[in-house]
C-alpha cells in the first residue's frame, strides 16, 4: 500500500488516496468513515473524483478495505510477531470486491490467550456492524479452519480463495497452504459432492444464457461457476481458464469473466445494494453505464459470456473427472480402448477425439465428421481435439465436397444431439469459420415474450424438432437445412425472411447444392411463416385464402410438405403452448385445401351452416351446445342468439368466468340471431354444463351479471399468484387489408389477461367496428389475435386510431418506469 501513502499509483489508488484523505485518514477512524469513503468512490460524477469504470472501481474497494484493514489491525495489535493474522476470503480474497459484497474475514490466533483474542475480535468486528457493512466473520486457530474446510463443502470452498490481509502472514500461509493441500490430496472422495452441489445450484438457479432475469453469481454459467474451474485448477485436475482456441467468439473465459463482473459491479451501483439478480427494469441502465447498449444489447453480452463460461465448466468437470487418480482395482485395467466412430475419428475416455493418424492440415471435412460422430453418440467432443481443428483445420474450399454435405446432413439429422455439438464448435470458433453468416444470430436475445431462446439456439432446437419429422417428407435434407436457415435473416436490416432467402442462396451455392435446391431452399426460408400466419389470422373459408398460399408457393406441393413440417418444428421449438392441437388443425386444414388447388381439384366453398343450427336461429331465443373437440383437451361451445350489439363480448366474458380459454371463434348467423362458435380450452378440470353457461348468458345480456366488475374481481384474485395486471412486452398492433372492400385484418400480439376476449369485443362495439371473424391464438402467457372488422365507408385512420386506443385501453401494458429510487440504506 506504499503508493496509496505517498499519493502515488494507478488512477484508482489515486481516487482512494484522495476520498481517505479528505475523510481524515480511514485507517485511523471508525468503520463509518469507511462506509462514506465507499460511498465517494461510488458516486464518482458528484465529488471532484471521476467516475470509476467497474474494473477500476473493483481494485479501489480492495485497497480502500485493505487500508482499513490494515491500520485497524495495527492498532489492535495485528502484527507480524502477534500469532494473529487477519485472512480475506470471498470477493476481497479473490480481489474482486464489489460496491456492496459481503466482507468475509478469518481472525486466525496461534497460542494467544483466549481472553485476548476475544477482545481483539471484539474490536474489530463491532465498527463494521456499528457501521452495518455486512459481515462474515469467524475466529479460528489454523487446525480448527482446516476440520471446518474438511467438514464443509462449501467452507472449503470459500477458504480456497483465502488471502493473507494484515498480522503473521506465517500464519496465514499455514492456512492457505493446508487448505489446499488437503483440497487436493482429498479430491477424489470429495468429486463426487462437488459435482451434485454443483448441479442443484444449476437447478435452482438456472441458465444466465435463457433466463430473462438471470442470477449472475448462481446461475449456470455464472461466477460461482468460474470459483469452480480455480478450485478444480487449484486440484491439479485441470487449467483455471481452459483454452477454448484462437478464433473464440466473444475473447474467451476470461473476457467472459471480466464482463460478468462489470455487470453484476453496475448491478450493484444501481440497486444501491447487494444483488445477484439482473431484473428487467435496471437492464437499460447497466447496459447504458457499461456502454454496452439497451437491454437487449446487454442480454446479448451476458449470454455470450455465460455460455463460454458454461462450456468451458463442461470441459473443466469433464477433464477433471478423466485426471482423478484411479484406485484399487481401476488402477490395473488397461488403458481405455480407441474405439472408431469415422474416417479420422475415433471415442476414447468418453470423448470424441481425433485418430492417430488423422491429419487436419490436409482434410478440411474432418471438423464435420467430429461433429457428426459427437452428435450421433451423444459423446462430448474432446477440448484438445477442438482446439486441434481450430488451430490446423483449413478451410472448405467452395463449392463444399459432396461428403461435407453429407456430414453436415447426418449432424443435423442427429436430433437432440446435434444441439451440443453445434454448441461447442460454436464456441471454439468453428461453427463461424463454416457458416460466416452466424454471427448476426450468434446470441441473439428474442424480441417476443413467447420465444425461449436466442436465435441460434431457437434454430437448432428447430433442427432437432425437424428431425423427428424427416419421414414426413420426401427431402428430409431440404427440411434440415430450411430449420437451420429459416431465421438467418434476423439481425440484419430489412424482413428477416427476405434477408434470409438471400442469404440461404449464397449458403445453398457454397455447400454445392444443385440449383433447383438451392431455390426451394431459399423459397423455404421466404415462406417459413406464411403457412402459421395464414391459418391464424385469414377466413381459410375463403376461396381467396387457399388461392394465395398457392400461388405464392408456385403450386409446389413438395415445398408445401415442406413448410408444413418447418412450422410444426418451428412452433415447438420457440417455446411452450406455442404448439397444440388447435394450431396443428388449422394448418393442416390451410394444407389439405391447399393440396387440393394445388392439384387442379375446385376449391373447396365454406361449410354451410348446420341445418339444425339453422332452424333454431330462426326460431329465436338463447341456445348454448357444448360438444367435445378435435384435441383431447378442447370442445366446441356454440352460442346461439338474438343479434345484438355487445353479444360477442357477453359470451366470450361468460366463457371466461368459467375458466375456458377460448383458442378460436367464428361468427355467423341466420335472421335476427347470431350463430358463434368458440373452440375453448379448460384451464383446469371439466368444462361446464352447457345450460349453466346459457343461463349465466341470459343473466349477462340482461344485464343482471356484471361481467365486467366481475372479470376485475377474478383478475385481482388471480394476480397474487401470477405476472398480475402487467405485460411483460407492450403490445403491438398489424393492420392487413384484404380482398373484400371495407374490411380489414387487425392482429394483435400482447400477453394474455382473464376476459381478453370479452373486453376486446366491447372495445371493438363501442367504436362501431363490426367483427365478421376472429382467429384468436393463445400460447402460454401470450396472444396472438387476428380480427376481421367490417369498417365499411366509414373507413378512415380517424377510427383506426379510435380503435387502437380502445384495444390498448383493455390489453396488459408493461409497467411505468418506477422513478430513481433514493438510497435509504444506512451502510
Amino acid at each position: 500500500m506504499r503508493s496509496l501513502r505517498s499519493g502515488r499509483g494507478r488512477p484508482h489508488e489515486m481516487v482512494v488516496w484522495a476520498v481517505a484523505q479528505r475523510n481524515g485518514g480511514i485507517q485511523n477512524n471508525g468503520a463509518a468513515d469507511l462506509v462514506k469513503a465507499r460511498a465517494q468512490l461510488l458516486d464518482g460524477a458528484g465529488t471532484r473524483n471521476p467516475r470509476l469504470d467497474p474494473e477500476s472501481l473493483r481494485e479501489a474497494l480492495v485497497d480502500l478495505f485493505e487500508l482499513w484493514l490494515t491500520g485497524k489491525g495495527n492498532e489492535l495489535g495485528i502484527t507480524a510477531d502477534s500469532g494473529l493474522s487477519i485472512v480475506a476470503v470471498g470477493g476481497l480474497g479473490r480481489r474482486e470486491m464489489l460496491p456492496y459484497s459481503d466482507l468475509d474475514l478469518v481472525l486466525l490466533h496461534d497460542d494467544v490467550d483466549p481472553k485476548v483474542v476475544a477482545e481483539v475480535a471484539d474490536q474489530l468486528w463491532y465498527p463494521l456492524w456499528d457501521a452495518h457493512i455486512k459481515l462474515d466473520h469467524s475466529v479460528r486457530s489454523v487446525p480448527q479452519a482446516l476440520r471446518v474446510a474438511a467438514d464443509d463443502m462449501i467452507a472449503a470452498l470459500g477458504l480456497l480463495e483465502a488471502r493473507h490481509i494484515v498480522g503473521d502472514q506465517d500464519l496465514s500461509n499455514l492456512l492457505i497452504g493446508g487448505v489446499r493441500r488437503e483440497w487436493r490430496t482429498g479430491i477424489r472422495s470429495r468429486f463426487d459432492d462437488l459435482i451434485a452441489q454443483t448441479t442443484t445450484r444449476w437447478q435452482r438457479s438456472g441458465e444466465i444464457a435463457h433466463r430473462a432475469e438471470p442470477d449472475l453469481k448462481n446461475g449456470r454459467g455464472g461466477l460461482r461457476d468460474i470459483q469452480l474451474l480455480d478450485a478444480l485448477s487449484i486440484a491439479q485436475l485441470t487449467d483455471a481458464m481452459p483454452g477454448l482456441g484462437p478464433e473464440v467468439p466473444g475473447g474467451g473465459l476470461k473476457q467472459a469473466h471480466r464482463r460478468l463482473l462489470d455487470v453484476r459491479t453496475e448491478l450493484h451501483r444501481v440497486a444501491g445494494r447487494a444483488r445477484d439478480q439482473l431484473r428487467a427494469q435496471d437492464a437499460d441502465e447497466i447496459g447504458a453505464a457499461l456502454r454496452i447498449g439497451d437491454r437487449f444489447d446487454l442480454a446479448r453480452t451476458l449470454t455470450d459470456s455465460a455460455r463460454t463460461v458454461s462450456y468451458s465448466c463442461d470441459v473443466g468437470l469433464r477433464t477433471a473427472a478423466n485426471a482423478l487418480p484411479r484406485r484399487g482395482l481401476a488402477r490395473l485395467r488397461r488403458m481405455p480402448v480407441r474405439r472408431p466412430l469415422d474416417e479420422g475419428v475415433v471415442e476414447h475416455s468418453g470423448e470424441v477425439v481425433l485418430a492417430r493418424d488423422a491429419r487436419p492440415q490436409r482434410d478440411p471435412g474432418l471438423i464435420l465428421r467430429v461433429a457428426a460422430a459427437s452428435a450421433q453418440t451423444g459423446l462430448p467432443m474432446s477440448a484438445t481435439t477442438l482446439n486441434r481443428l481450430s488451430e490446423d483445420a483449413p478451410e472448405l474450399r467452395e463449392p463444399w465436397p459432396k461428403d461435407a454435405l453429407n456430414d453436415l446432413l447426418v449432424l443435423l439429422g442427429a436430433g437432440r444431439g446435434s444441439i451440443d455439438a453445434v454448441e461447442a464448435l460454436d464456441r471454439t470458433g468453428l461453427w463461424g469459420r463454416l457458416f460466416p453468416e452466424w454471427g448476426a444470430v450468434r446470441d441473439l436475445p428474442p424480441r417476443d415474450a413467447m420465444h425461449t431462446w436466442t436465435v441460434d439456439r431457437h434454430l437448432m432446437e428447430t433442427v432437432a424438432f425437424a428431425s423427428s419429422l424427416s419421414t414426413r417428407v420426401a427431402r428430409p435434407d431440404l427440411l434440415a437445412l430450411g430449420a437451420l436457415l429459416h431465421d438467418i435473416g434476423k439481425g440484419r436490416n430489412g424482413d428477416h425472411s427476405i434477408v434470409g432467402a438471400e442469404l440461404a442462396t449464397h449458403i445453398g451455392r457454397r455447400l454445392g447444392m444443385w440449383p433447383s435446391d438451392v431455390r426451394t431452399l431459399s423459397a423455404i426460408v421466404r415462406h417459413h411463416l406464411l403457412l402459421p400466419d395464414t391459418a391464424t389470422r385469414r377466413d381459410l373459408a375463403d376461396p381467396a385464402t387457399v388461392q394465395h398460399v398457392a400461388d405464392a408457393l408456385g403450386g409446389d406441393v413438395g415445398l408445401l410438405e415442406l413448410l408444413h413440417a418447418l412450422a410444426e418444428a418451428d412452433s415447438m421449438a420457440t417455446g411452450p403452448g406455442v404448439w397444440g392441437d388447435w394450431k396443428a388443425s388449422l394448418i393442416g386444414d390451410l394444407v389439405r385445401r391447399c393440396r387440393l388447388v394445388m392439384a387442379g381439384e375446385p376449391l373447396p366453398q365454406p361449410e354451410p351452416i348446420d341445418p339444425e343450427l339453422l332452424e333454431k336461429a330462426t326460431a329465436g331465443g338463447v341456445h348454448v351446445t357444448l360438444a367435445p373437440g378435435d384435441g383431447k383437451h378442447t370442445f366446441v361451445v356454440t352460442v346461439i342468439a338474438p343479434d345484438a350489439p355487445g353479444l360477442l363480448s357477453d359470451a366470450a366474458g361468460v366463457l371466461a368466468l368459467h375458466a375456458l380459454r377460448v383458442l378460436s371463434a367464428s361468427l355467423g348467423g341466420a335472421g335476427d340471431s347470431a350463430i358463434n362458435t368458440f373452440v375453448v380450452m379448460p384451464k383446469f378440470g371439466d368444462p361446464p354444463d352447457a345450460g349453466l353457461l346459457r343461463q349465466e348468458l341470459i343473466r349477462a345480456t340482461s344485464g343482471a351479471l356484471d361481467l365486467p366488475a366481475v372479470l376485475a374481481k377474478r383478475e385481482a384474485e388471480a394476480a397474487g399468484t401470477g405476472p398480475g395486471r402487467y405485460a411483460r412486452a407492450a403490445p403491438r398492433l398489424i393492420w392487413s387489408p384484404v380482398s373484400t372492400p371495407g374490411q380489414v385484418i387487425l392482429e394483435l400480439r400482447a400477453d394474455d389477461r382473464i376476459g381478453l376476449l370479452s373486453r376486446l369485443a366491447g372495445a371493438f362495439a363501442a367504436t362501431g367496428a363490426n367483427v365478421r371473424w376472429a382467429k384468436v391464438v393463445t400460447m402460454g402467457s401470450a396472444v396472438v389475435d387476428a380480427f376481421c372488422l367490417d369498417l365499411g365507408d366509414t373507413d378512415s385512420p380517424a377510427l383506426r386510431d379510435r380503435i387502437e386506443k380502445a384495444v390498448l385501453d383493455v390489453v396488459p401494458r408493461p409497467a411505468p418506469a418506477p422513478p430513481p429510487a433514493e438510497n435509504t440504506d444506512t451502510d
